[in-house]
């Protein structure tokens, strides 16, 4: 579980491929303080495990379903990630609950700066929308957002001067893809309706 608060922008050190799986070594530092084997790293969102670390790196594996339902084949050596370390008893829940089980990618097609902060539009499927409320809580690339508007096929978000400067979110252009977790309690509340 985490709180779709980054905690720091990382990068791919190395990136190792067969067929749709990946092992990615990671190059990071505030997140290694207390790491662990087997610790859950929230990655651009998704939840991944920690297989394998060292005082500047830690690595990860990426089975095939992942490779396809995020955006996780789009990465490159150096590609910035957002990191966020698990949520542990008694932290502060300054986000959302989010996951880290990525429901699906939504493409950029508009950014705007308006004064101080910065408008993304991004575009996603009707599976995706279904989900998405005014003001309702979505984890963009992990980072705990709140939609403020919402059509058939785009939401809108705005960015505060820090959420830009401080995710990679802040670097992304028009077009590119970015992973989307939807919230949960929507995603419950749907799935019983849809049973019914």
């Amino acid at each position: 579980m985490f709180t779709g608060i980054i905690e720091e922008i990382g990068h791919i050190k190395k990136i190792a491929t067969k067929n749709q799986a990946m092992e990615l070594s990671i190059g990071a530092t505030k997140i290694l303080e207390d790491v662990k084997l087997g610790d859950s790293i929230a990655i651009n969102g998704v939840c991944l495990t920690v297989t394998d670390f060292s005082k500047d790196s830690f690595s990860v594996d990426v089975m095939p379903e992942t490779f396809r339902a995020t955006s996780m084949a789009t990465l490159s050596v150096g590609s910035p990630l957002n990191l966020e370390r698990a949520l542990a008893i008694g932290d502060r829940l300054g986000g959302h609950f989010v996951t880290g089980h990525v429901d699906g990618v939504a493409k950029i097609t508009q950014i705007m700066p308006i004064d101080n902060a910065v408008n993304y539009t991004l575009e996603m499927d009707s599976e995706l929308i279904k989900h998405c409320i005014f003001r309702g809580s979505i984890a963009v690339d992990g980072i705990s957002l709140t939609i403020f508007g919402v059509t058939d096929n785009n939401i809108q978000l705005s960015l505060i001067p820090h959420t830009v400067s401080h995710t990679i979110l802040g670097s992304k252009k028009v077009g590119e893809k970015v992973n989307i977790e939807c919230d949960m309690l929507s995603k419950h509340v749907a799935n019983i309706i849809d049973k019914k």
